[in-house]
């Protein structure tokens, strides 16, 4: 009996405040998409830093019969070849290297073609600088590589390829810090509105209210029907929610975004599957909290 009279005033209220309640429900599915795509891009960010971050390299540029560096005075000669494969070799920095690659000025011509063909064609494969490629156990002690050869004879300069790929992430966190602030607005948005919607169902049923206030119903069973109205409302923003973010990764990330640019790993609809029941909680703990706390005052009347 007081579950069906539960559920009679759950559709009562969301009956006499529809626009009401269809503004909650859109409401919190903007903030939700907000705050979803905020975390999945955080976690693409984290994705594509971990297997980049594995794969880059610190290069070691010899001088050429052009660099300008302090510590050239000519193109590296093979005994500055050899110091350098012998000190990589070495058990103070052999500990920290994975892999070493020697790269020659015509591979490195070669490869600036396929990047660049155009511009290639007025340069000459001597002028670009033999190189090794050091590939690192942890990413992280590139300073101990640099320190070691930066100035040495022979070498012009040491480059993390890390450098090359920091703005990259600094844009792709920029956007997440950016969508999570505009989740942020809207959530409050969603969370005043909830409140509002609560208290003029409320004021609108105050003299059923009054009437079973009198007859012993406790606060929680007169706060129960309003608390639902609210939940009921952003589940199913959080609902449309989720349905537009799995259909953004399914389509837009693993469909035209990875075929467009395969060099990256791309989180997929699991991530997203593993997402929606936060978007939920949230979403649940935010109504009841914005029902509670707009009822409590009322229920003191």
């Amino acid at each position: 009996m007081r579950l069906q009279f539960v559920l009679s005033e759950i559709g009562i209220g969301l009956r006499r405040n529809l626009a009401m309640t269809i503004s909650v429900v859109l409401v919190t599915f903007v903030s939700l998409t907000f705050v979803g795509a905020g975390a999945l891009m955080q976690q693409q960010v984290s994705t594509m830093k971990g297997d980049w971050y594995d794969r880059v390299q610190v290069a070691i540029f010899l001088c050429t019969q052009d660099s300008l560096s302090a510590s050239c005075s000519g193109a590296a000669t093979d005994a500055d070849k050899a110091a350098i494969e012998q000190a990589l070799a070495s058990p103070p920095l052999s500990q920290y290297v994975s892999e070493v690659e020697f790269e020659t000025s015509d591979e490195a011509y070669a490869q600036f073609q396929q990047q660049d063909a155009e511009l290639s064609a007025s340069v000459t494969p001597d002028q670009l600088p033999e190189s090794f490629r050091v590939g690192l156990e942890d990413p992280e002690r590139f300073g101990v590589i640099s320190e070691s050869f930066q100035g040495s004879p022979g070498v012009e300069q040491v480059v993390d390829q890390r450098e090359v790929l920091e703005p990259f992430f600094a844009v792709l966190n920029a956007a997440t810090a950016g969508s999570l602030a505009l989740a942020g607005v809207m959530l409050v948005a969603a969370v005043l509105l909830i409140g509002t919607t609560i208290r003029l169902a409320a004021f609108n049923r105050r003299r059923e209210t009054g009437i079973m206030r009198l007859v012993g119903a406790s606060s929680t069973f007169l706060q129960l029907p309003f608390l639902l109205e609210g939940v009921i409302a952003v589940c199913l923003g959080a609902g449309m929610a989720g349905a537009v973010l799995l259909l953004a990764v399914d389509r837009g990330v693993t469909g035209w975004l990875a075929e467009q640019v395969p060099a990256f790993d791309y989180i997929t609809t699991t991530d997203v599957w593993a997402t929606i029941p936060w978007l939920f909680v949230g979403g649940i703990v935010l109504a009841s909290v914005a029902s509670l706390v707009s009822l409590s005052r009322y229920l003191k009347v």
